[in-house]
């Protein structure tokens, strides 16, 4: 067997839906105490996307995360159903600011894990980084997807 052909079939089995991500790839920006912190974010923009989320990752990149976007503002919920990996999940108003930030999350716990007021987005980021990158409630979230009118 060819080496091309032996290693499109060994990405094939990596690239497994469990694995994969999503083929909307885009970067986001946390900034925060007057620098930037840039991530390569999958972006969960349907109601399909944002139900599986990263439900059966066991690995993420250290600048990689999860931006999920709703398509009103409003009171959300996340829970952890499924997700072996431990989030940062970082609640985001409509205008970018960050508005809280939950850390470390349990896997695998169904403990809903509430906004607390409207948002119009979170972004899931592996446990840690919010403390290894010292981002804050107030800090701002750039993404263009998310930049919407005040509503």
């Amino acid at each position: 067997m060819r080496a091309s052909v032996r290693v499109a079939l060994i990405l094939g089995l990596l690239l497994t839906p469990e694995h994969a991500p999503a083929a909307d790839l885009k970067t986001a920006v946390v900034e925060s105490q007057g620098r930037q912190v840039i991530f390569t974010v999958e972006m969960a923009t349907t109601a399909e996307a944002r139900a599986r989320g990263l439900m059966g990752r066991r690995q993420l990149a250290a600048d990689a995360g999860m931006l999920f976007i709703f398509p009103s503002i409003s009171r959300q919920t996340m829970w952890m159903k499924d997700t072996p990996l431990s989030l940062d999940m970082l609640f985001i108003a409509h205008d970018g600011r960050i508005v809280r930030i939950v850390e470390r999350t349990m896997p695998f716990s169904t403990r809903l894990i509430a906004s607390r007021q409207p948002i119009k987005a979170v972004l899931e980021l592996n446990g840690g980084t919010v403390s290894d990158h010292g981002i804050t409630p107030g800090d701002r979230l750039i993404q263009p997807k998310l930049q919407i009118s005040s509503q």
